[in-house]
């Protein structure tokens, strides 16, 4: 990670599977430079490891709080991460 990176864990609650959120994600989190990762959670929520800037990760914050079309979100929670190392890419993952 460069200088100024930092890394969050997001979960993001709500009806946000089954609409495409995790296509989405990555489709946001690379317009923003942004990289990690997303997933489908067992209580139907969404995780997301997000990595770069503090303002574009505060950008993607805002994004989560509204979703793609058909998602209805009802909470994001961001909690800190420590990397070692700045993931490449984004991706999808199980």
């Amino acid at each position: 990670m460069s200088y100024d990176d930092e890394a969050a864990m997001v979960r993001i609650t709500g009806r946000v599977q089954g609409v495409g959120f995790r296509a989405w994600t990555r489709e946001e989190a690379e317009q923003l430079g942004l990289t990690g990762w997303v997933r489908n959670e067992p209580d139907r929520s969404v995780l997301a490891l997000i990595a770069g800037s503090p303002a574009r990760i505060s950008q993607m914050l805002e994004r989560f709080r509204h979703g793609p079309p058909g998602a209805a979100v009802s909470g994001v929670e961001r909690q800190p991460a420590t990397l070692a190392e700045k993931p490449i890419g984004f991706r999808i993952t199980k």
